[in-house]
């Protein structure tokens, strides 16, 4: 793990947790900010995993002061891909048609994946519906002419079966209860050296047209790709290039549920 992904394991999980808590999440206090903004200043070269748990940050703090449906809106790149039950589909005219709901999903991510110019980013976490229902998600970014980062594809579902609801703990006056501690793992992908290509990511099977897709950064260190299997099942995967090998940072099935 690089320095930048330790500060920020150990300088996130207040932020973080915020996103968890009841009524929407509150905004980062200005010291919060403080240690983003220097995990930022710090970090070596363009790939910098702090500037993607901050886009995911602003997301989720967006979704629930905004409204779920208007923050996706607002943080999709040009073409912006959903992967629902069917497969993969254009989100911005689905968007056209929703309304918020009520109450927004929260989320927070726990693993992040660059390639080593920091073009593109995969981030996968866990949510929570607002009736308690908890799943994961799968978020792939890339920067922007602009330099913001927005999401290209999204994906998400609830864990089947659900997992036990968390044991009762009994509090007493003057206890002080953590309820929450969450580090961020994040991935940087090696740099190329001395004009030496980086080799190809192992070949895999795509099977049927429509059903499955692999993308490949510019720079050739990090491969994301996703499946649509027959049983309904919704795969993807980072794959990444790391000291001389390939390795796989995120991989998510998301079994159907007949939504």
């Amino acid at each position: 793990m690089t320095r930048t992904a330790l500060l920020l394991a150990a300088a996130l999980p207040l932020v973080l947790a915020a996103c968890a808590g009841s009524g929407g999440p509150p905004k980062p206090t200005k010291r919060q900010l403080a240690i983003i903004d220097r995990a930022l200043a710090t970090a070596p070269g363009a790939a910098q995993p702090s500037t993607i748990v901050a886009a995911e940050i602003a997301f989720a703090r967006d979704a629930q002061e905004l409204g779920q449906w208007t923050a996706f809106g607002i943080h999709a790149a040009p073409g912006a891909m959903l992967h629902g039950s069917k497969g993969p589909f254009p989100i911005a005219p689905w968007l056209a048609t929703q309304n918020n709901p009520p109450q927004a999903v929260q989320w927070k991510p726990r693993t992040v994946v660059m390639s080593c110019d920091g073009a593109i980013a995969v981030s996968q976490g866990r949510s929570r519906e607002p009736d308690g229902t908890v799943g994961s998600f799968v978020t792939v970014w890339e920067r922007q002419p602009d330099g913001q980062y927005r999401y290209t594809f999204d994906v998400g579902g609830p864990d089947v079966p659900q997992p036990p609801p968390p044991p009762k703990v009994d509090v007493q006056p003057g206890d002080i209860v953590v309820t929450e501690i969450d580090a961020i793992e994040g991935l940087v992908a090696t740099c190329p050296r001395g004009g030496v290509p980086i080799p190809p990511p192992p070949a895999i099977p795509l099977g049927e047209d429509g059903k499955a897709d692999a993308k490949l950064s510019k720079d050739g260190t990090l491969r994301w790709r996703w499946e649509h299997r027959a049983d309904g099942t919704r795969y993807i995967a980072a794959d990444y290039f790391y000291q001389g090998r390939w390795l796989t940072g995120i991989e998510q099935s998301l079994v159907p549920t007949g939504n």
